[in-house]
């Protein structure tokens, strides 16, 4: 925009001068409309101002940027407990067991599992070690003496069969290239190993059935003794998990999960059908499938497919804690195994794994378009364990070593505690579980962990190109004290450098962070960071059993939009002005006011300078003679987009 040279009492308007009659009269036109409230006032009805809240946690993890307030019960990523609404709490504690003196290298617990309410573990090592099995004592925290048990091979998959008579029986399948079969006991302390196949196990119409590393299934409805049946028709390798859920008519039947899709069992002719649930490639497709409610959940890599069948037809959701926006690098990896709980579908993710490959001269024909570019790196993050309540999800434990996966979970009963079991790496974990929903504020008996982090998304109050200011935030919270504390950081325009708002509350109530002592933070979008704390003296006595409660966050921030200014003038049209007599300026004015693209509008300042502006004529009115005369006074308004 060239500068333009006006004189006092001059405008000019696309290019054409005119002279005015009185100042130009300036006004700011780039402000908001007024709010409209209907009903009573809320947080939100001030004029100036505008609430956002973040008070129900329920959504759980995944949004790292709010498009709208509908996800305001959304979290980027947090340790805390997401379950409640108007309740931030610490997560459950979790106990690492004593680990068992086991002599063998690259330790990790192959499969969890009870009987006669007692918990028993595999642990694996090198392919050239036989695994050792252990049971828990509950009341000294000992895993004790490993048990006499001959398997040779690496534990992969466990299971409860109850025979016809009543009888129930401990199964651990095994498979490496030292062989394969599956070890049993009906009382945990004499076991006995048999020679087939077997990497899965499921049970199914009063017998125990397997599958082996090359896809033969077979059953028996009396512990070791094998009737052979169906084959798999696909290579060696592909099988992940073997379980029982329904068929289209409603009807339980085995399933078996694949690599490359959902196969069904038909008893009747001893063989395997194709279902329709195909998967697109992917190494980790089927690990740890499990059934949980109504529903069979089946695992991708990061991915869930929620498959119900029955009523003649199956539907197909995506579930995985990979929708949205995922989770955070460190924190993503592969599900390795899954459990149901009385509130929650349980998730081991292991951080550490690397994909497998298959070879596509492998595939038989007609699964070959499910071979494709895979390009999925190997991860040394944070393995985790992750719930789902069919509304969000939350994570129950984050490891605190990079590098170490979780490769078995199980939900127990045993000891008469309702409790989730995992491998750590050599080490196994429990936590109390709860046995109905919980409110946080009606429980004095729950264990807490000591710390838990929680991230809002980036919130940009729907306008990412306009600079907002923040002007104060308040946090509600209850159980505070001096050891029980909430600390707040904020971020600005997508860094993820922290600036400390408030380094420990410590009083219940509201407290109020001014920022910039007043005048406020300027930012373009937004995110918060919680950190809630317990007291570290002890994880045993009542400290253990206290948590900062945090109600409610809430922004209070001003949306302001850039400076742009509009302008009322009156030109006088009456006498010939530089060259232009009253109908030249007339009709200039007419093409100014009609012309659909912007026109330059110029006055000089009190400075002596130039004012230039691209605008739009929003407004004309004035006077003018009749008949031949084109003299007259016209008032117009322009204004800046």
């Amino acid at each position: 925009m060239a500068a333009k040279v006006v004189d006092t009492n001059e405008i000019s308007l696309n290019g054409v001068y005119y002279p005015i009659t009185r100042p130009v009269q300036s006004m700011l036109a780039s402000i908001y409309p007024g709010k409209v409230v209907i009903g009573d006032t809320t947080k939100d009805s001030q004029i100036r101002t505008s609430i956002i809240a973040w008070a129900d946690w329920r959504g759980g993890l995944g949004i790292n940027r709010m498009d709208n307030v509908g996800e305001v019960n959304r979290a980027w990523w947090s340790t805390a407990q997401l379950r409640y609404k108007n309740h931030l709490v610490l997560p459950g504690l979790a106990t690492a067991t004593t680990t068992p003196s086991h002599g063998l290298a690259n330790a990790y617990i192959g499969a969890i599992n009870e009987l006669n309410n007692e918990v028993y573990a595999f642990w694996n090592g090198s392919v050239s070690e036989s695994p050792k099995l252990f049971k828990y004592n509950n009341t000294n925290d000992s895993w004790g003496s490993a048990l006499t048990q001959s398997a040779t091979d690496q534990v992969t998959d466990s299971i409860v069969f109850t025979n016809a008579a009543g009888t129930s029986y401990l199964v651990f399948a095994h498979y490496d290239t030292n062989g394969s079969g599956y070890t049993y006991s009906s009382n945990g302390s004499s076991w006995t190993t048999d020679t087939q196949d077997t990497q899965f196990l499921t049970v199914w119409d009063e017998r125990l059935w397997g599958i082996s590393y090359t896809g033969q299934l077979w059953h028996a409805s009396t512990i070791g003794t094998e009737v052979l049946d169906a084959v798999l028709p696909l290579p060696d390798g592909y099988i992940t998990s073997l379980f029982v859920a329904r068929n289209a008519a409603g009807i339980p039947i085995i399933y078996a999960a694949t690599k490359v899709g959902l196969f069904a069992h038909d008893a009747d002719n001893a063989m395997w059908v194709e279902t329709q649930m195909d998967f697109p490639r992917h190494p980790e497709n089927g690990k740890g499938t499990t059934r949980w409610r109504d529903s069979v959940y089946i695992p991708s890599g990061m991915g869930i497919y929620k498959y119900i069948n029955g009523g003649n037809s199956a539907v197909v959701t995506v579930v995985g804690p990979d929708r949205d926006d995922g989770l955070p690098q460190d924190k993503r990896g592969a599900i390795r195994t899954m459990s149901g709980s009385h509130n929650e579908l349980l998730i081991g993710i292991d951080a550490t794994a690397a994909p497998s490959t298959i070879a596509s001269t492998s595939l038989p024909y007609q699964w070959q378009s499910h071979q494709g570019s895979m390009v999925i790196a190997a991860d040394t993050g944070y393995s985790a364990i992750l719930g789902y309540n069919e509304l969000g999800w939350e994570t129950k434990w984050l490891s605190a070593n990079a590098g170490r996966g979780i490769n078995s979970l199980f939900v127990s009963s045993a000891y008469d505690k309702y409790r989730v079991y995992w491998g750590h790496g050599e080490d196994v974990y429990f936590m109390a579980l709860p046995s109905d929903i919980i409110n946080p504020s009606e429980i004095g008996d729950f264990d807490y962990a000591l710390t838990a982090t929680h991230e809002t998304p980036w919130f940009n109050a729907t306008q990412s190109e306009v600079d907002k200011l923040a002007i104060k935030v308040k946090t509600e919270v209850q159980g505070a004290s001096n050891t029980e504390t909430v600390k707040v950081e904020y971020a600005t325009d997508y860094s993820d450098t922290y600036t400390t708002a408030v380094s420990s509350i410590t009083s219940n109530g509201i407290n109020t962070y001014t920022f910039n002592s007043g005048a406020g933070t300027t930012f373009r979008s937004i995110k918060f960071k919680l950190t809630l704390s317990r007291s570290s003296a002890t994880t045993t006595g009542l400290e253990k059993r206290n948590t900062p409660d945090v109600v409610s966050l809430t922004l209070e921030y001003r949306k302001k939009l850039p400076a742009k200014w509009g302008h009322s003038v009156q030109v006088d049209l009456n006498n010939t002005h530089k060259g232009k007599n009253s109908k030249d300026l007339r009709a200039a004015l007419i093409a100014a006011i009609e012309s659909t693209e912007l026109v330059e509008f110029t006055y000089r300042d009190d400075s002596g300078g130039t004012r230039n502006y691209y605008v739009d004529v929003v407004s004309a009115t004035g006077l003018e003679f009749t008949g031949l005369d084109e003299r007259g006074y016209s008032t117009i308004s322009v204004m800046e987009p």
